[in-house]
């Protein structure tokens, strides 16, 4: 796809990668627009509606998960990439039935990011290849996730429902996902 005036809205409350992800992509041509949040992106939104957004899945004030909604219910030919630290099988399919293009785990380069958007509906990519099995840690952070996923973020509650201490739990969160 051409990057010519194709515009792109980036949200992720992290500063940092928000700004170094805009210089990139607009030294490619994109016109791209930022937010801190789902609130500030669905305003951008309704005011002009991109043709692309990376979201990223946990913010501070809100879920990425319903901001795809949001952005697709707003315009439905947004293709929307959700880009998470917290990678994991269950929100990858969620985030893609809610009608995300792909979902990409952090770091993921520019080139990574505008293939996801290339991508076409239906691609296969979300799942394990054939005959691959996931290792047993990456079939535990999974587990975790979606725990947590369920329990809203509740680190406290996850951790009940686990069985495990609160602090063991968090040390866990703060791991990089496992490689399959």
């Amino acid at each position: 796809m051409n990057a010519e005036a194709r515009t792109l809205l980036i949200v992720d409350d992290d500063e940092p990668l928000r700004t170094r992800m805009a210089k990139a992509f607009a030294a490619r041509g994109y016109e791209t627009r930022m937010a801190v949040g789902p609130a500030e992106a669905v305003r951008l939104a309704e005011a002009d509606s991109p043709e692309l957004a990376l979201v990223d899945l946990r913010m501070p004030d809100g879920s990425g998960l319903d901001l795809v909604r949001s952005l697709l219910d707003i315009d439905p030919a947004t293709r929307i990439v959700v880009l998470t630290a917290y990678g994991s099988i269950a929100t990858a399919v969620e985030a893609v039935k809610r009608g995300a293009v792909h979902y990409l785990t952090k770091p993921a380069d520019v080139d990574e990011i505008v293939a996801a958007f290339d991508r076409r509906a239906g691609d296969p990519e979300v799942r394990p290849e054939e005959g691959e099995v996931p290792s047993l840690a990456r079939v535990e952070w999974e587990h975790i996730n979606r725990v947590l996923s369920d329990c809203g973020g509740n680190v406290s509650k996850a951790a009940k429902l686990l069985g495990v201490h609160r602090r063991s739990l968090q040390r866990k969160l703060a791991k990089f996902p496992v490689q399959r």
